[in-house]
């Protein structure tokens, strides 16, 4: 093998998903994933810290870019508004990976380490996310309340869009899901 392999990263991915899906998280190794991606375990840990780490290498940037855009919201926006700036951003990101999104879900879903790691994922973005709206003066508890509201709209959106005969783009349907949510704080 070369000392550059194109796309590692990516083939790594892919491999460790379609690997976890045939025989599971846990029986899987990280030799066996880098073989499947054609290339050497000494790679996939210049790119993945463990096998763990494949399903959640994006979080940080995910949440950089949600709060990024939370803050760069317009200042006079209420929260939930700049909240739906940063959903939107989100959503792009996810545009062409619904296959991948679908198979790190089941992987996740089915080990009670990784659902716990989701979560930590979860409540770190909101987290950030009230942190951010604190900066742009909300006060608390609105600041948590609207940074948690804005993750579950996500997640409703996210789960909708990942279920198996969806069709719908996920921003269609986290927009559907903001609309229900003002809708229920408005008490209609």
């Amino acid at each position: 093998m070369g000392r550059w392999e194109p796309n590692a990263r990516e083939r790594l991915a892919e491999a460790a998903l379609g690997l976890y899906g045939e025989r599971g998280y846990e029986q899987t190794t990280v030799a066996e994933i880098a073989k499947r991606a054609g290339l050497t375990e000494r790679t996939f840990f210049r790119h993945y810290a463990d096998k763990r780490e494949v399903l959640f290498a994006g979080s940080r940037d995910l949440q950089e870019l949600f709060v990024r855009a939370v803050a760069d919201a317009p200042e006079n926006a209420a929260p939930i508004d700049a909240l739906a700036l940063g959903l939107h951003a989100v959503c792009a990101v996810f545009a062409d990976r619904r296959p991948f999104a679908r198979a790190r879900h089941a992987v996740i879903t089915a080990n009670a380490e990784l659902r716990e790691r989701e979560l930590i994922k979860l409540a770190s973005l909101s987290a950030a996310l009230a942190d951010t709206l604190r900066l742009r003066g909300v006060a608390e508890p609105a600041a948590s309340l609207a940074a948690e509201a804005g993750v579950s709209v996500f997640k409703v959106g996210f789960e909708r869009w990942i279920a198996a005969a969806e069709d719908r783009d996920l921003a269609q349907l986290v927009r559907e899901a903001l609309t229900e949510l003002r809708a229920v704080a408005a008490g209609s």
